[in-house]
């Protein structure tokens, strides 16, 4: 009998709530399209969190406390406006899964942590819905990195015994997930730097909106040789995976670090060699994957001159969207949620070792019920 989840995240890019409702079948293989939309966040709740999430910031947990409920109620709204739009009741939904709003990731040193917000008491409360969250720990504490998650759905639904494939994420951080024909070869996956976020934060800050659409002004700019070849040398591209990274680290102090250094750049000049650093850096990922079909998802799979960059730096690669294996692109993180949800209610690992690094499959997150402790079927 299929059964539905529902899948909420919140990315890097911090614009809004991703939702997606999904059936699955009993062997957890997707029964259906997925029941799809985004919610933006409002302006002012998502100018407190790019705050917050700045390398340098400093905050009261009072202002912490405030901002996991408010996400935690951005979520819940999300969540409810999805399921008005579908032809089922949230007594159907077997279970949300919640990755919340990431403020922080941290996954090296001597004690990794990472910070999500977006309280899943709450938005099992305001849903009716039994929720699923704080996925990332139990990666964490078995030695893994906690990210990126969404490959074990890329493993599950799309890993082909005809030829080997490659999913390239582009939302606030690339990622790029590589799945080999060959059974016996395991998934790898890793971030591979930033793909949209400092491209939108620099747009939003010499152009005042959010996002460079189709990379517009990046394409009306030159690459500057010497800033790139300067942030290409950032030793988090040389490592090798696993690796995870974000915001609270490749941050618009991190570009004004480079800058720094360089000779007066206009900023639509600063905006390509950005759109550059991307393409490079993904196109490097994938260098050794053999990967003969690459499909892309998220926000910057919309634009038109980083898929067209793209396409030219991987000349011998057929470049599609994920919606030609049955997501679309801008979904396909919230399906991975509810994804995992399943997994956790089916006492599952969510994990893939090879990916994160953990020392052993897990069982991720926490469920948190709805109404009197009881998991509904």
């Amino acid at each position: 009998m299929n059964r539905w989840f529902l899948g909420l995240i919140s990315g890097t890019s911090a614009d809004g709530v991703d939702a997606a409702l999904v059936s699955f079948d009993d062997n957890g293989v997707l029964a259906a399209p997925a029941f799809a939309q985004t919610t933006a966040y409002p302006a002012s709740l998502r100018a407190s969190l790019l705050e917050c999430m700045r390398s340098d910031a400093a905050l009261s947990l009072q202002t912490l406390g405030a901002l996991d409920q408010r996400v935690a109620q951005a979520f819940a709204d999300a969540a409810l406006r999805l399921i008005r739009s579908a032809p089922i009741s949230a007594q159907d939904v077997v279970a949300i899964g919640s990755h919340g709003q990431t403020l922080f990731h941290a996954p090296g040193g001597d004690y990794p942590h990472t910070l999500q917000i977006g309280d899943p008491s709450s938005i099992a409360a305001l849903t009716g819905i039994d929720t699923v969250a704080d996925f990332r720990r139990a990666d964490m504490a078995a030695g893994g990195q906690g990210a990126p998650l969404a490959p074990a759905l890329h493993a599950a639904q799309w890993r082909s015994a005809t030829e080997p494939r490659a999913v390239v994420n582009l939302g606030g951080i690339a990622n790029v997930t590589v799945l080999p024909a060959a059974p016996d070869e395991p998934v790898v996956a890793f971030d591979s730097g930033p793909a949209n976020c400092l491209m939108d934060s620099w747009h939003a800050l010499h152009r005042g909106g959010p996002v460079d659409t189709d990379g517009r002004w990046a394409r009306q700019g030159s690459v500057a040789a010497s800033l790139l070849n300067a942030m290409r040398g950032d030793p988090y591209f040389a490592r090798r995976g696993p690796k995870s990274t974000g915001r609270e680290y490749f941050d618009t102090a991190w570009l004004r670090g480079h800058l720094a250094a360089q000779p007066k750049l206009t900023p639509v000049d600063v905006q390509a060699t950005l759109l550059a650093l991307t393409v490079e850096t993904v196109a490097a990922a994938l260098e050794q994957s053999g990967a003969s079909s690459i499909f892309l998802c998220g926000g910057g799979a919309r634009n038109q001159t980083l898929v067209s960059s793209l396409a030219r730096q991987l000349k011998d690669a057929d470049i599609r969207k994920t919606d030609e294996l049955g997501i679309p692109a801008d979904d396909v993180e919230a399906v991975a949620f509810a994804w995992l949800a399943m997994r956790h209610v089916d006492r599952l690992p969510g994990n893939l070792p090879s990916v994160t690094g953990a020392t052993r499959p897990a069982i991720l997150g926490g469920c948190y019920p709805a109404t009197d402790g009881s998991t509904r079927t």
